[in-house]
């Protein structure tokens, strides 16, 4: 690295440390926003390394916070690009940066990241504020154009995202995340690295979509799994004997049948109908915790071929 280079880099680095601890006497931290700032300078380089970010990428952040995970990234990455909710911590990002070479590479975007369009980005990093934990997921997973990504939850939330068919923490979440995508535990950080301290431990994922996505109908996938992972520890059978369960079943059985003309047999009983399949199927006794994402794929398959429907 040439000699100017470097110095421009320390005098960066050094203005950061500087501006961090301003930071950390003045700034009262938002915990409705779920402000945990990542203090430890360890962890944080664990988390840029696992992402393994190239000269060329563009990294989307999301709750950059004071920015002490954003200065590692903007060393690695072409471009960042953070999505900021709090005002006072946009202007804290830009007082740090400003005057350093690392300006020219940030773009702050100050709002709701849930509420707005995703950029063009390669790699997603983030110290993910545990209220949008959720909706976050989904959003990326269903936004697709991008490499990898590495996120830190709450514990308990990053486990849901890797457990597997059998774990207590085994859910819905997990199918559906893992339907799309692989997901991997890379990391655990303590409680204590961060300011102020939350009530519980975080984790660290790396997220990676698959390619090519399957072939389904993502409505009916859901509209199927939120049945069978609202009484996920009861048979499939039980839980297809539901009254609910069978009104809702009924009622887009019936709409199938008008949309496409289909002549409902007088003596037609959809209870019957769901028993054979599962009976079929092999699934009667079968319970939700312990099914993997090619058995819940088969299990729609064949609902849908005998036209019974999640969604109207």
């Amino acid at each position: 690295m040439p000699k100017v280079q470097k110095e421009r880099q320390a005098a960066a680095q050094r203005k950061g440390k500087t501006t961090q601890q301003a930071v950390r006497q003045s700034i009262t931290f938002n915990k409705d926003f779920g402000q945990h700032i990542l203090r430890n300078p360890m962890v944080v380089q664990s988390i840029v390394d696992k992402a393994g970010i190239k000269s060329s990428d563009v990294v989307m952040e999301i709750g950059p916070g004071t920015g002490n995970l954003t200065a590692k990234l903007l060393e690695k990455a072409k471009k960042v690009i953070a999505f900021e909710i709090d005002p006072r911590m946009v202007a804290e990002l830009r007082k740090r940066f400003m005057g350093t070479p690392y300006m020219s590479k940030l773009e702050i975007v100050v709002g709701d990241c849930i509420k707005s369009e995703f950029p063009d980005f390669d790699v997603c990093v983030a110290n993910m504020p545990y209220q949008i934990s959720s909706p976050f997921v989904f959003k990326l997973l269903l936004h697709r154009k991008f490499r990898c990504a590495v996120l830190m939850f709450q514990k308990e939330f990053a486990e849901r995202l890797y457990a597997k068919p059998g774990d207590k923490l085994y859910c819905r979440l997990s199918a559906n995340t893992q339907l799309m995508a692989r997901v991997a535990h890379v990391l655990k950080v303590g409680k204590n690295n961060f300011k102020p301290p939350p009530k519980v431990d975080s984790s660290v994922v790396r997220i990676e979509p698959l390619n090519p996505m399957p072939n389904i109908n993502f409505v009916e996938w859901d509209g199927l799994t939120r049945i069978l992972f609202t009484r996920k520890n009861k048979t499939l059978s039980a839980i297809f004997k539901s009254k609910a369960v069978i009104e809702l079943l009924t009622k887009n059985y019936q709409i199938y049948c008008s949309l496409n003309e289909v002549m409902v047999p007088e003596d037609f009983d959809i209870k019957k109908k769901i028993e054979a399949i599962l009976v079929e199927c092999d699934f009667s006794i079968t319970r939700s915790r312990t099914m993997s994402n090619d058995q819940f794929l088969q299990l729609l398959e064949r609902f849908n071929a005998n036209d019974i429907h999640f969604s109207s």
